[in-house]
């Protein structure tokens, strides 16, 4: 008789404190909006500090921001249908490689709201994009190489994604950029977002391109990479430096006169204008998508008496 009583108290308070989680999961019950990168990269520090002050305006929403094991195609795609698995209400993402993907974006599209930040899939049911534009972003970097190289000279570029629409873009809006000019870009090299490979892949075209007067780094890894490169191979300065971005490397590298200067965007800012653009969106308020769905964040040009201001601006942006 003790046994059943025991067994029944223990049924009994095993019941209690499963009601009771079932009423704390209810109240903590928020939609979830996920930021999904498309790999590993400091670059994304800024975006995480973006999302983190959204979630301080958007209480009644959980924020994440999510990268994927590798940058592929493949791995990002599975990230994102587990997140729809799990209830997620609206995905901003960086896509990999957006003409690839169409038919998972779609999917995706199809199961909770998607956005895009940083490379574009306008082919794709998306709702709206946020982020640079990168035809701009590369002219601006062609008219740091001009101001640098008015002799002209050979430019090879380094990039993680060939295929993705940001690279592509930015390459296209150099070769613009710099049409007429005495300049050309004469290749550019992927990695597929590998460190290792990016830097050894400048250190390979010292080898075999001995005429190559300029390196553009158009992801915010390659940069530093570039710059350690030619640090070890003791021709830094002797090589003209474009850069992408904010990496310490690179802002370092600014601030010396060893980077010409650099072309920043602006991540934090999509994270934090996307997270409540996609709030707002859910609730049914679709004034901040315009006509086309573009809403774009301008790049800007980062020189030497330009980095200590915008350094301690990022630094504030993190709240440190």
């Amino acid at each position: 008789m003790k046994s059943l009583i025991r067994h029944a108290s223990v049924a009994t308070a095993a019941l209690l404190l499963g009601l009771t989680a079932t009423a704390i999961a209810r109240a903590d019950d928020k939609p979830t909006l996920a930021f999904v990168v498309n790999g590993a990269s400091d670059f994304w520090k800024a975006a995480e500090a973006g999302v983190k002050k959204a979630q301080g305006e958007l209480p009644d929403y959980n924020l994440e921001l999510k990268y994927p094991e590798q940058s592929s195609v493949a791995i990002q795609q599975r990230l994102m249908d587990d997140l729809v698995t799990a209830g997620v209400k609206a995905i901003m993402v960086s896509a990999v490689d957006p003409k690839t993907s169409t038919d998972g974006l779609n999917k995706i599209a199809s199961e909770t709201a998607l956005f895009t930040t940083d490379s574009d899939a306008p082919q794709t049911k998306r709702v709206a994009y946020i982020g640079s534009s990168n035809i701009d972003a590369g002219k601006q970097a062609a008219e740091i190489a001009k101001k640098a190289m008015p002799d002209g000279g050979k430019c090879l570029g380094f990039v993680g994604l060939l295929g993705a629409d940001n690279a592509k873009e930015r390459i296209q809006g150099m070769k613009d950029g710099l049409a007429g000019s005495k300049i050309e870009l004469v290749d550019v090299r992927g990695d597929d977002i590998d460190q290792a490979r990016a830097k050894k892949n400048v250190e390979d075209a010292l080898v075999a391109s001995p005429d190559i007067t300029c390196m553009v780094g158009f992801y915010s890894y390659n940069t530093p990479r570039i710059y350690e490169a030619l640090r070890d191979a003791g021709k830094l300065g002797s090589i003209t430096v474009v850069g992408f971005d904010d990496d310490p490397i690179t802002l370092g590298g600014v601030k010396e006169g060893r980077v010409a200067a650099t072309v920043v965007q602006q991540p934090f800012e999509w994270a934090y204008q996307g997270m409540k653009l996609m709030a707002a969106y859910l609730k049914g308020d679709k004034s901040g998508i315009p006509e086309g769905g573009l809403i774009i964040i301008p790049t800007k040009i980062i020189g030497k008496d330009d980095v200590d201001a915008y350094a301690a601006n990022l630094k504030a942006m993190s709240g440190n």
